[in-house]
């Protein structure tokens, strides 16, 4: 998939999105994933909590906080 970024990311069958930042393997997340993603997206995964947003054409990991959890599932 082209979408003018200069890191590799690629999708599971699963609908899960994926990165290669410095030389690991990221969770991106599935449905907070931004698509078409754009300079300046920021977005926060549920799963792990980690933050990210594209700048200079890459994605970069900007921090990592809890999710918070939505009153309707405690």
């Amino acid at each position: 998939m082209a979408f003018n970024l200069k890191t590799r990311i690629w999708q599971t069958g699963a609908l899960d999105w994926w990165a290669m930042l410095d030389n690991e393997d990221v969770y991106l997340g599935s449905r907070e994933f931004p698509l078409p993603p754009e300079e300046g997206d920021e977005w926060h995964v549920k799963k792990t909590g980690d933050l990210f947003k594209i700048f200079d054409g890459e994605i970069h990991k900007v921090g990592n906080k809890p999710f918070p959890v939505e009153p309707w599932l405690s």
